[in-house]
């Protein structure tokens, strides 16, 4: 794996601008990988492990590039908890670890870049400093992986019995005696306009 500021420059690159986020995340990946055990993350080992992100914030970003795991591959589930927090799981061990940025890091950047007096930058630079046991909470968890959820080939597609879409993965909805997409069953985010 390349090492922390060659991966910071390829994450800011994706992401579009450098900012602390982009540090937490490069390196809340790579202390990820590195518990579970996952050292070519996007060669060899690109289907070994999969990663859930509990927010949706530039870190997530930073993982991501990192990682090379992503929504359209499966590999990348988000969990919309809001919390600087993500998980990796190695999916032939089952060994997982989940990764939380500590809050007060925030405040603890003022001691290692007094000098900077803009809060943003400070923290941006103080977190490539920090030990990473100052900058992250480290938990071992059991992830149970559903195979729906599984990178691959979706498992099954049914049609939803009221609109007509077709719905993957298991995640369609049973009700009233009808196979439904979740968007008949429980209501959508849109409105329809035609």
């Amino acid at each position: 794996m390349e090492d922390f500021e060659q991966l910071l420059a390829k994450s800011t690159a994706i992401h579009g601008h450098i900012c602390a986020g982009q540090v937490i995340g490069v390196r809340l990946a790579m202390i990820g990988l590195r518990a579970i055990g996952i050292d070519d993350p996007r060669g060899r080992q690109r289907k070994d492990f999969y990663v859930l992100v509990e927010i949706d914030r530039c870190a997530t970003d930073a993982i991501q590039s990192v990682t090379g795991c992503s929504l359209g591959k499966r590999s990348l589930k988000w969990l919309d908890y809001g919390i600087m927090a993500a998980t990796f799981v190695n999916l032939k061990s089952g060994q997982a670890i989940r990764i939380t940025a500590r809050e007060e890091s925030r405040e603890l950047a003022k001691k290692y870049c007094p000098e900077i007096e803009n809060k943003s930058r400070q923290q941006l630079e103080a977190y490539r400093l920090m030990p990473e046991e100052q900058l992250f909470s480290l938990q071992p968890v059991k992830v149970e992986v559903p195979a729906q959820d599984l990178p691959g080939k979706p498992l099954r597609r049914v049609q939803c019995q009221s609109c007509g879409d077709w719905v993957q993965d298991s995640r369609e909805v049973q009700k009233n005696q009808q196979t439904l997409c979740r968007p008949c069953a429980t209501g959508r985010y849109y409105t329809i306009l035609g």
